[in-house]
């Protein structure tokens, strides 16, 4: 090929990549964002709200669970689940064997299906997180999950689950309680609200906010709104790259980990500036990061999280109820919320279920 015919070929290429770039993120004229990105405020489907009766799936998409942990932990949740009216349906594939996946992927991904096409089922929680999400991702069937809407909840592994469910159908998800961890006062408090108005006794939605200004951290100051993403940042990681990728354009992005060294903290917020999605974000809140214990440095994540996240000069706050610790906060993935950084305040602004 001639050198400008090459050029000309060139140019004509990055113009039709631009250009499918361009229609595959084509938005309402009617969105808008206040701080600034039109991309992510358009509404998400609500899935239906918890009711009395209501049967309640409890899958294995990651990681099952033992015997022991199974009477100790799950028969504890599923008994406070028919305290509030619920129905637990447990799978068949929740009692972990010799692996670190409750099932292979095949039946793990049709187990979560089967609970999705089931008009029976009225909201599926999780049994736990582990790992294994990833790996049943291209089994899932989202136009199914789309046409089925209903509550989807979990954290850790299951922050991919969630997610891809709002990337993929723009459909609000949860990053909240699982049936081996408890489901304590605090939990409860900031998770009926969200998915079971009615055990609340509230007629309509009222915007949802949460201080602490003796626990919670402001890193920098401000206010800003955006649609809630985000969730274990080793998944968030783990998902770059891939075809379930989490947009991060405008959106309020919540982080958390657990048993990780700083350094390693590091590598993966260094890794998410240097592909953009910090930089693109709203507003910023941070759970609680649980440090390994053998760290040897005198760097700490809170020394790291500073440090890669106050050069944004976005709203930043810290030390959040959320993630492995026992009182969390439930986030609706997908919902428009508010940071107020000054105040220290996170408000959920609009409903999360069909009230």
């Amino acid at each position: 090929m001639k050198r400008r015919s090459f050029l000309s070929f060139l140019g004509a290429s990055a113009a039709s990549i631009s250009v499918a770039g361009a229609s595959a993120r084509t938005f309402s004229p009617n969105e808008k964002n206040v701080s600034g990105d039109t991309r992510r405020l358009y509404p998400p489907t609500l899935p239906p709200a918890l009711k009395p009766g209501m049967k309640i799936g409890i899958p294995a998409p990651a990681s099952g669970v033992g015997k022991e942990e199974f009477d100790k932990k799950v028969k504890k949740f599923t008994k406070a689940l028919e305290e509030l009216g619920l129905v637990p349906v447990m799978a068949k594939s929740v009692l972990a064997g010799n692996s670190y996946l409750a099932a292979p992927d095949e039946v793990r991904a049709a187990e979560f299906m089967e609970f999705v096409r089931n008009k029976d089922i009225g909201g599926i929680i999780c049994i736990r997180g582990g790992y294994g999400v990833m790996r049943i991702l291209p089994m899932l069937d989202f136009e199914a999950i789309q046409q089925n809407p209903k509550l989807i909840c979990g954290f850790s592994d299951i922050t991919a689950l969630a997610n891809v469910v709002y990337q993929r159908c723009n459909q609000v998800a949860f990053h909240g309680p699982m049936a081996a961890a408890e489901l304590d006062d605090f939990t409860r408090q900031w998770f009926l609200p969200l998915v079971y108005p009615e055990s609340t006794g509230k007629p309509r939605f009222e915007p949802i906010a949460y201080t602490d200004p003796a626990k919670i951290v402001s890193y920098t100051g401000g206010k800003a709104r955006g649609r809630i993403v985000g969730g274990n940042l080793t998944i968030v990681t783990g998902l770059m790259g891939t075809p379930y990728d989490i947009n991060t354009s405008g959106s309020v992005l919540f982080l958390e980990d657990v048993g990780e060294k700083a350094y390693k903290v590091d590598r993966m917020l260094t890794q998410m500036w240097l592909a953009g999605k910090l930089q693109e974000c709203a507003a910023i809140v941070l759970g609680q990061f649980g440090e390994a214990e053998d760290n040897s440095y005198s760097t700490t994540i809170e020394d790291v999280l500073r440090s890669r996240l106050t050069p944004l000069k976005i709203p930043v706050i810290a030390n959040f109820p959320l993630g492995h610790v026992k009182e969390k906060f439930t986030m609706p993935i997908g919902v428009l919320a508010e940071v107020d950084a000054d105040a220290k305040k996170f408000t959920i602004l609009e409903p999360s279920v069909q009230w």
